[in-house]
Order: C-alpha cells, then structure tokens, then sequence
C-alpha cells in the first residue's frame, strides 16, 4: 500500500493554494464543500478563485510566493505550472512538516486527491497513488453507477437515530450492528431511497419496538415490480439492479434475458412464471398470489417483467391485488420494447419528414381472427408498432391493405431485439410475410409499420441481419 487512506476534517481550517489558475480552482471547489477557509498567493488570481476563497473567509495574495506564506495553515497545495515554484513550495512545506499537495506530481507529495464519490454523509474515494488518474476517475465511475444518487439521505437517517438505537439497546455492540445490518436490508432504506420519509420513520419506529421485544423478524414484505428492458443487460436502469440485488425471491417471465436473472442475488429463490403463446407456466390470478404470499411471509420479491411493466406487461393488475391486500411496492421503469428495438435497429419512431405519432397495439389472435382499429391505423404520418405479432403478422398485412394502406408502406420485423442473436427483417406490407416464412424466425419479435422504416439503412448501429 503506497499511501493510507484517510479523512481529514478542514472544516475553519486554513489551507493554503500556490497558484491562481484554473488548476487550482478546481482544488478550491473541493476545499470549498469541505468547509476549509481557502487562502490563495499567486501573481494573478481568477476570479472565480477569488470569490470562492472570499466566500469562505479566506485570503488572497496577489504576488510571487515566499516561504513565510506557508506560516499559520494545515494544508499547502502547490497548483502553478512553474516546476521551480512548486518544488520549492515542496521543499518548505516538508521542511516545516505540513500536509502537501503539489498538482500532477506525486513524487513530491505526502498527500494525493483521490476520484470522489460525494455522497454526503457517504464519501468513497478511489486512487491509483497518484500513478494513473485517468484508471482511478474510470474506476470511481463504475462503482457511481451502482451507488444511488439520494444514498446520503439514508446515512443522514442512520447518524440521526443512532444514539437513540445504542442507547435503547444498552450499546450492546452486537445487537447494535445486527440491527442496522438489518435495517440496511430492509423495506425502510428503501423507503428514504425513494424519498419517503414520513413512511420510513414510523416503519423505524415500529422496527425498533419489535427488536427490543425480541420480534425484529416480523417487518413486512414488499414487491419491486422492475422492467427489465427487452433483453440487453445493460439497458437496466441503476434503480433496477439495486432492487435485484436486495431481493429473497425473483419472479421472472419468458421475457426475461437469462443474464439479467443472473444479475438477482445468488441466493435468492428464483421462480419461472413465463408465459408463452398457448403455453402458461402459471395463469395471471396465480402469479398475483405468489406475489401476496411471498410479500406476506416477509420477502422483498422482485417480479422481473421484460420490457416496461406498464407497456402490454399486466403491471397494473399486478399492482391492483398488492394495493388490495395493503402490500407496499414499488414500480421500476424498464426500456420498452419499442425503444429498445427501435433504437438498436436505426429506426427512430418519430421522425419530423416521416411520423409525427406512435401508436402501440398487441397482435394477439383470439379464435384465429384479429379485431384492431384498421381504419386508425391508416395515416402515413403515423408509426404502427405491433407486439408480439409474429404468429398474426399475414392477418395484420392483408388486413392493412384491404382498409387502404399501400402494399408497398415498409414493415420491419424485429427478433430478439438489443441482444446478440437480434435479427431484422425489412420488407413491405406486400412482401414481409413471405420474407419471415423463408426464415427461421423466433420470438420475441416485435413490429414496426410506417415510412420510418426506410431510414434502417442509414441509421442502423447494431444489427445481424
């Protein structure tokens, strides 16, 4: 380990900056949220530099820098583009023992500035030693990612129940630590995740008041109802993955890419409740059950739905049994399959020289026939997308054509959209089908009718076809 990791505390604390630039701007911004009284010495000092400095109570020195400036502060930070100034800051400052930082030159610190995550209270700090900051900031990226935007809310709800808690379990280190592991796994940092305070607090209050009756495994159960996007992991959104991860149990559909129900904790039970075309796992009624009975046992349950939970997914019958039987969820947003495959297809849905609307319908067949609004499907300007429409997709062209719509208008049939096996199909109305007749095609497909087509050429990015 070439450096130990640690926190200072700057708050009214005087530092120093050698250097009145933008270099050392950027290390002011930082001793500003910290709360440090920022001192500047330089022969011309930027002005944003000078505001920051002057809001913070802070100094400055317009003229060349001297040993002396050192005097009186914790914390020098040398930020010219003279190699000569900033050694010999280097040089006085360790002469007089202080905390140094001189800009991009690690051999003559004793302390570096990592890539921060400021999550305040949370800050997480990532550093190469000051060998690679570029590998550092790419690191500091990835775990941003994961850490939700609002996590400082939960850590300010932490610091401010924590005395209550030692005190109510006796500071008893074991008991303390187990309670927040806990809790940290609980509904309620899911509840102050989604800014809903009030609901954390009395489900706190109640938490506490079972723990120390000895029944802190009686907190309730909640469901996550996460669209997991069209097939391409990464399209999930960072709230998505979060949920998956604290889950007890995974409800998963057909839909569902097998490398996002991967992505669920490892030893969550995970429970297939796909439904393909005359073939149900499990009818509706009974995946509402599962979800009510698993919420009722304790469970944090994700149910995974390809795509959008809101967009053909049955999200809200789903929804309307939890709010019947007063279980708390959630709903997470997931990439449709429309944008999804539109996107990684080069065909915007809307374009201002091709469709100026959208219209989203299912080609499910009952009894063999189809009963769409033909004639509203009719206007050019218009973008038709049909789900699942494989099986119908003969019925849905010749029955566009009988009501008006030119046989020659482009049609693309898109199958297994955003993932590595996606295929496109172009055609017209006049020909797709016998086009998809030819192929080995497979589901899930998805369809796209309209002028917007014909920019596929152009626009495509990724695609197998």
């Amino acid at each position: 380990m070439d450096y130990l990791p640690l926190c200072f505390d700057v708050k009214k604390k005087s530092c120093l900056l050698v250097g009145g630039g933008k270099i050392a701007y950027r290390k002011a911004v930082l001793l500003n949220k910290a709360g440090a009284l920022i001192n500047v010495v330089a022969p011309q000092i930027d002005a944003n530099l000078a505001n920051l400095a002057d809001q913070s109570g802070g100094k400055l020195t317009q003229r060349e820098y001297r040993p002396e400036d050192l005097d009186g502060h914790i914390f020098i930070i040398g930020a010219t583009d003279i190699d000569t100034v900033n050694q010999q800051v280097a040089a006085d400052a360790n002469q007089r023992g202080l905390l140094l930082n001189i800009v991009d030159s690690p051999d003559l610190c004793n302390v570096i500035f990592p890539a921060l995550i400021d999550r305040t209270p949370l800050l997480i700090s990532v550093s190469s030693s000051g060998s690679a900051p570029v590998l550092a900031r790419s690191i500091r990226s990835q775990i941003e990612s994961s850490v939700p935007a609002n996590i400082g809310e939960l850590g300010d709800f932490i610091a401010d129940r924590r005395t209550d808690v030692r005190t109510a379990l006796d500071n008893n280190e074991s008991k303390v630590r187990e309670f927040w592991e806990q809790l940290l796994d609980s509904e309620i940092s899911e509840r102050v995740l989604a800014g809903r305070i009030s609901e954390a607090e009395v489900l706190f209050d109640e938490y506490l008041t079972n723990t120390l009756e000895n029944d802190s495994s009686s907190m309730k159960g909640e469901v996550y109802l996460v669209g997991a996007g069209p097939g391409d992991p990464d399209l999930l959104t960072f709230k998505a993955l979060r949920l998956m991860q604290r889950a007890d149990v995974v409800l998963y559909d057909r839909l569902v890419a097998p490398a996002i129900v991967d992505m669920t904790r490892r030893d969550a039970e995970r429970v297939y409740v796909g439904k393909a075309r005359s073939n149900h796992a499990l009818p509706q009624g009974e995946i509402n059950q599962l979800l009510i009975d698993f919420a009722k046992a304790g469970n944090k349950v994700v149910r995974l739905k390809g795509g959008d939970p809101f967009v053909f997914g049955r999200g809200g019958e789903e929804i309307e049994q939890l709010s019947e039987h007063g279980i708390p969820f959630q709903i997470v947003p997931g990439i449709s399959a429309a944008n999804g495959c539109a996107c990684y297809s080069g065909i915007p849905l809307t374009h201002r020289d091709h469709a100026q609307s959208v219209r989203f319908l299912t080609g499910h067949l009952k009894d063999g026939t189809m009963d769409l609004p033909w004639q509203e499907l009719l206007p050019e300007s218009q973008t038709v997308v049909i789900y699942m429409g494989l099986v119908s997709l003969d019925i849905i062209c010749t029955e566009l054509i009988a009501h008006g719509k030119s046989a020659q208008t482009p049609v693309a049939l898109i199958e297994r959209g955003t993932t590595p096996e996606q295929q496109t199909h172009i055609g017209t109305l006049d020909t797709i089908s016998q086009i998809v007749s030819d192929r080995e095609v497979r589901a899930p497909t998805l369809i796209i009718i309209g002028s917007v087509v014909s920019l596929h050429d152009r626009l495509q990015w990724l695609d197998h076809s």
